[in-house]
């Protein structure tokens, strides 16, 4: 199948390249580059430089390329940048999403999966959260997703787009990067691979559902090829970590005791999140298989390699 991904050079598009290409795909890749890196980028896929705003163009490559299933990664993901740019933020991950909407539908794509995101949720202590759960997000970056996720249905709805909408709990791994990517195991590990002090924001006890990036890439996978689950799906853990515990994990790997510095915590920032799998454990016949030690092993040692660099 020949199958495109917007962000395809970015932390997760390139390890759901990897994926699929292991599974025998074709992949083309649609990247501008302002966040991801051209070294992600699987040597056997098809890679055009572009933006996805840009329609006369991104139109010729779904018609050059007979574009067949889209996964829909490009996407501004800072809440912080969302909160203060607001308009950016609205410019990419909403008028970016219909823009490839309409040309999945002009061109009859099989099938269209989104890369939606916790943040949704909002703040809801009901943990750990189903897909049927309120959406009731505390910045922009998340009511851009409510927002995308209201047009993918709703292209089902009239246009009969086929899709998958996919909330990642928060995603940690290899290739994780400070340019619009950089969760707190990246910040974490990158700061104890430099020798420097870790920031914490809040009180350390919130708490995050981490899910291993190749766990995520198999789930996106998993989507593509089951039949008959087109809906909302938690990609997550369904274990609840707090921050304090994750950077304890995390010193513990680096052997490297460092100094930890509390800050007030930020604007727009959830204070408890888990996430219920058990939908896509049933449908899309995906589970998580990397324990959070192990990953974080991975993860740091990656980091610790580029440091050297």
């Amino acid at each position: 199948m020949n199958i495109l991904i917007t962000g395809g050079a970015g932390f997760i598009g390139s390890h759901i390249g990897d994926a699929l290409i292991a599974a025998g795909h074709r992949v083309i890749v649609v990247d501008n580059l302002s966040t991801g890196r051209k070294e992600n980028i699987p040597p056997q896929a098809v890679f055009y430089e572009a933006d996805i705003r840009d329609r006369e163009y991104m139109e010729n490559i779904f018609s050059q390329e007979h574009i067949e299933a889209v996964y829909h990664e490009a996407a501004q993901t800072m809440v912080p940048y969302s909160l203060a740019h607001p308009w950016e933020d609205a410019e990419l991950n909403v008028m970016g999403l219909v823009g490839i909407l309409e040309l999945c539908r002009r061109h009859t794509v099989r099938k269209f999966i989104f890369s939606s995101s916790a943040a949704v949720y909002g703040d809801n202590t009901r943990v750990p959260l189903k897909e049927t759960e309120a959406t009731t997000p505390l910045s922009f970056y998340g009511l851009t997703k409510c927002t995308a996720e209201a047009y993918i249905r709703m292209y089902h709805d009239i246009f009969q787009v086929p899709y998958v909408i996919l909330r990642y709990a928060n995603v940690y791994g290899e290739r994780q990067g400070g340019n619009g990517e950089g969760g707190v195991v990246f910040v974490f590990s990158q700061a104890l691979a430099q020798g420097k002090e870790i920031t914490v924001f809040g009180d350390g006890e919130q708490t995050r559902d981490f899910v291993y990036v190749k766990d995520v890439a198999r789930a996106n996978v998993c989507a593509l090829q089951a039949n008959g689950t087109e809906g909302t799906y938690n990609i997550a853990t369904n274990i609840e970590t707090t921050v304090n515990a994750l950077k304890e994990m995390l010193v513990y790997i680096a052997g490297t005791p460092t100094h930890v510095h509390y800050e007030p915590a930020r604007s727009g920032d959830i204070y408890r999140s888990v996430l219920a799998n058990t939908k896509a454990v049933q449908d899309l016949g995906w589970e998580p298989t990397t324990k959070l030690l192990g990953g974080l092993q991975q993860t740091y040692r990656y980091f610790a390699g580029e440091v050297g660099k």
